[in-house]
């Protein structure tokens, strides 16, 4: 059937070919690409009946090598076998299994795998010669930190082996993430996205439910097809964006990226802490929040950019942007030591990128004011932790500001400028 086949049109691509023009190597086809995102017992399955999922703490990925139909808006995805009797699976198609909260957001796919003599699907609208992988917008999207730990790295590592030869269907479609993610979508994929919500059935040669996940802004390049790294990732990037800056040596005078925050672990002497900046000579920009949504030009900014500074929070996501050799200063605020760490003090290494942690005193903290020194706010945030997330996070993420000792943090910029200093490209 012609038309637009209920797709999204995708810009700034690097090929955005038709369907005509891509043609499937003839020793990687489909079958031997979808076999790649199979191991262990799953293969076996796999190559048993063309159809396997696997099912592991942060996400659900079911693999079809045979002709389906996606249907029902996107919900039900019908992989047809004669031989076996008809079951039922549900999938979430978002990287986050573990976090209720964010998979209450995230609407169900069915698959239905099996005999259909009984209740056979509909015949298919719109005809596909390419693989289609299903996954959804929702989740904790709205967040720079969880758009690209929860869906923009898990789809590279999904489908970046493709090399263009598929198909975005996107469930619960947000048309602002599709507009914000534009180069991305259209660097891993070289077709329109399809949005499913319009009714109609889309048949495709097999497809992929769902995105595999590795851990916190981080690829594992040994469970990636091709062996991708972060590294790799980081290159991916450069190109979408056509970023132009490859390491921290090629600007002249630093540039120091300062997050500004407006609702929570906001910076309450951010004008001293500035002139501090500039005073041990840095050009500083100040980035708030409205800035970052359009990635576009966002990326090109933090490209030339040699340190980044913030308080905890997902604008720091954007450290993916900065150039080899760069260096992230993360103000850590207090009961923030380990989601600091492991969101993005662990993955800065992978990325080519220096990290340095401020690690503020109570004195520091709004919360010293508030409560006291003596309070287990202050003393015992254990206390407060082990009562719960929502408690946590009432006081420590929601409730907690920032005036810091401008002296103290001066010592930590002057090692932030010392490593510049001595950055070369042969030691990144």
């Amino acid at each position: 059937m012609s038309g637009n086949e209920g797709g999204y049109r995708l810009t700034n691509s690097r090929s955005n070919l038709s369907s005509e023009r891509i043609n499937i190597d003839a020793d990687d086809p489909q079958e031997f690409l979808l076999r790649r995102l199979v191991r262990g017992d799953d293969r076996v399955r796999f190559d048993f009946n063309g159809f396997s999922c696997h099912t592991d703490v942060h996400s659900e990925v079911c693999v079809v090598s045979k002709p389906v139909r996606i249907y029902n808006k996107g919900l039900t995805v019908y992989v047809p076998n004669d031989d076996q009797p008809r079951v039922e699976r549900i999938v979430k198609p978002y990287a986050r299994r573990e976090d209720e909260t964010a998979m209450k957001l995230v609407s169900p796919v069915q698959i239905v795998h099996g005999n259909s003599t009984i209740e056979p699907p509909p015949a298919c609208n719109f005809t596909h010669n390419v693989t289609a992988v299903v996954f959804s917008s929702k989740g904790f999207t709205g967040n720079v930190f969880h758009e690209f730990n929860e869906i923009v790295i898990p789809l590279f590592i999904t489908t970046r082996h493709f090399r263009s030869r598929l198909k975005f269907v996107i469930t619960d479609f947000e048309l602002w993430w599709v507009h914000k993610y534009n180069r991305v979508l259209s660097h891993l994929s070289g077709y329109d996205v399809i949005n499913p919500d319009d009714g109609s059935v889309h048949c495709f040669p097999g497809a992929v439910v769902g995105l595999k996940y590795h851990n916190n802004l981080a690829i594992n390049n040994s469970d990636i097809p091709g062996g991708y790294s972060m590294f790799d990732f980081k290159h991916f990037l450069k190109e979408s964006y056509n970023l132009k800056i490859n390491h921290v040596s090629e600007i002249r005078k630093p540039v120091l990226m300062l997050i500004s925050r407006h609702n929570s672990r906001r910076f309450l002497n951010e004008d001293e802490m500035v002139e501090m900046m500039e005073g041990l000579g840095f050009r500083v920009t100040r980035t708030e929040p409205e800035r970052m949504s359009n990635l576009d030009e966002f990326a090109e900014v933090v490209n030339s950019c040699s340190v980044m500074v913030g308080a905890h929070g997902a604008g720091l996501t954007n450290e993916i942007f900065l150039p080899a050799g760069a260096v992230t200063v993360q103000v850590v605020p207090l009961a923030h030591e380990w989601v600091s760490t492991n969101y993005f003090g662990g993955p800065a290494k992978a990325m080519g990128v220096r990290y340095l942690e401020y690690k503020i005193e109570p004195e520091e903290s709004s919360l010293f004011d508030a409560y006291g020194k003596d309070h287990p706010v202050i003393t015992d945030p254990e206390s407060v932790i082990s009562k719960g997330y929502y408690a946590y996070r009432a006081v420590y993420v929601d409730g907690q500001d920032l005036k810091i000792n401008i002296e103290r943090f001066k010592k930590t910029l002057i090692e932030a400028k010392q490593i510049l200093e001595t950055s070369t490209p042969s030691n990144r």
